[in-house]
């Protein structure tokens, strides 16, 4: 049996909630071996990922725009569930997260793993990073470790064979509309062309000769090249930021709470 993490987070919110539940399921549920499966990898392949029918699985993606990323949801559907028990975890950044958590739930079925239990919770948001600042901070992962020991304890009750109802995740279906933010971030004058970014990107939307060439098409602006960028020279355009941070200092006024499914 092993604890094992498939994580799409291409800035470092998602995984930090997801470290800290899968440590202490790992934890409480005396499970030594713990595995992760990186979906932001653009070399990702699921054939590489073995998953048995007693592992514990926490598959965990932000929210983008009230959906999951679409490149999360392809690499997801590829892997065999092996009937393995799955915890859902969607995290966003203090505004909603719409049907992301329903639709991550369709996925994971249909990839044919068994979903006992799910999260939503709070991170920085990755665009406008004032948004939720710090989080998760250390209230949050009191809270999760919380949900941890509450997901253990359901856990137990699959493994005794006592009957466990399926959690009800919100969201609707049909989805809403996916659309993307169109805030493809570009190179400033600090690019010193070190390729970093390029090889980061998960869907290699940036020219590896060039960082200053971007495929807009392809971008799915998941500001992955903003956070890796060691000089600090990638970022959206400045207009385009001062309009969402407006929009979302509203929308995301007041701290929201992180939630349990079960």
């Amino acid at each position: 049996m092993s604890m094992v993490e498939i994580v799409f987070s291409p800035t470092g919110g998602t995984e930090k909630v997801a470290d800290k539940l899968t440590a202490r399921l790992a934890e409480c549920c005396d499970i030594a071996d713990r595995q992760v499966v990186d979906l932001v990898n653009p070399a990702f392949n699921a054939h590489l990922v073995e998953i048995s029918s007693d592992d514990v699985v926490a598959i965990a993606v932000p929210s983008f725009g009230g959906r999951m990323p679409s490149t999360a949801a392809e690499r997801l559907s590829q892997i065999n569930g092996h009937g393995a028990t799955a915890i859902l975890v969607c995290v966003y950044g203090n505004r909603a997260f719409e049907d992301t958590l329903v639709e991550l739930e369709d996925v994971v079925r249909g990839a044919g793993f068994v979903v006992v239990a799910a999260v939503a919770a709070i991170a920085e948001h990755s665009i406008v990073r004032s948004v939720a600042a710090g989080r998760p901070d250390a209230a949050d992962f009191e809270e999760l470790t919380s949900f941890a020991d509450r997901i253990a304890e359901r856990l137990q009750m699959c493994a005794t064979g006592e009957a466990v109802e399926s959690p009800a995740i919100p969201g609707n279906r049909p989805y809403k509309e996916a659309g993307g933010s169109g805030m493809v971030p570009k190179a400033g004058k600090a690019c010193v062309n070190c390729g970093i970014c390029a090889k980061a990107c998960p869907v290699q939307a940036i020219d590896a000769e060039n960082c200053h060439k971007v495929d807009s098409e392809r971008c799915i602006s998941c500001m992955r090249c903003v956070s890796v960028c060691p000089h600090n020279a990638r970022a959206v355009s400045a207009v385009m930021l001062a309009t969402v941070s407006t929009v979302l200092k509203k929308a995301c006024a007041g701290r929201r709470e992180n939630e349990l499914f079960l």
